[in-house]
C-alpha cells in the first residue's frame, strides 16, 4: 500500500470508493469535485495495485482552531488492515493546526475504536446529523 496526494484526476475512483463505503451518505459529484480541488485541503489516497482503496480529506479551518477530517473512507475489502490508521496519521501530519476534529456515526464502532486508540475523545453529539437521522459523534484530538 502507498499513500499519495490525491487530485481531480482521482474523481472517478473516489466516486466508486464513496459508494462502496457510504451507502447512505455518499457525497454528491459536486462535493467530490470540491474536496478534490478546494485550496488548502489535505487530500490523500491509499493505493494498492493501481487501485484507490482509501481516501482522507483534512480541512484546515484555521479560523476555528481545529482542522476537520472531512471524510475518511477505506474500501470494505481492505478494512481492519491499518489503511484507515495510516491515512488518518498522514493527514494529521500535514494539517497545520493544534487540534483535529471529526464526526462519525454513533453505530460505527470500528471507526470509533480506531479514533479512540489514536487519541481522539468525544466532545459533542450532533443529533440527527446523518441523512437517515442517526446522531453524529464529534471527536477531537490535540495534535
Amino acid at each position: 500500500m502507498e499513500i499519495l496526494p490525491a487530485g481531480i484526476l482521482d474523481l472517478n475512483s473516489l466516486r466508486k470508493l464513496e459508494r462502496a463505503c457510504f451507502d447512505k451518505d455518499a457525497w454528491s459529484l459536486l462535493d467530490l469535485i470540491a474536496v478534490l480541488s478546494w485550496p488548502d485541503v489535505v487530500r490523500l489516497k491509499a493505493m494498492e495495485n493501481g487501485n484507490m482503496i482509501g481516501f482522507v480529506a483534512g480541512d484546515p479551518r484555521s479560523s476555528h482552531g481545529a482542522a476537520w477530517v472531512a471524510t475518511l473512507a477505506v474500501h470494505p475489502r481492505f478494512q481492519r488492515r491499518g489503511v484507515g490508521r495510516a491515512l488518518l496519521l498522514a493527514c494529521e501530519a500535514q494539517v497545520k493546526s493544534p487540534n483535529m476534529k471529526l464526526t462519525v456515526r454513533m453505530s460505527n464502532h470500528g471507526a470509533i475504536a480506531l479514533y479512540e486508540k489514536e487519541g481522539y475523545r468525544t466532545v459533542d453529539i450532533w443529533k440527527k446529523y446523518y441523512n437517515d437521522g442517526e446522531d453524529g459523534l464529534v471527536m477531537e484530538k490535540a495534535l
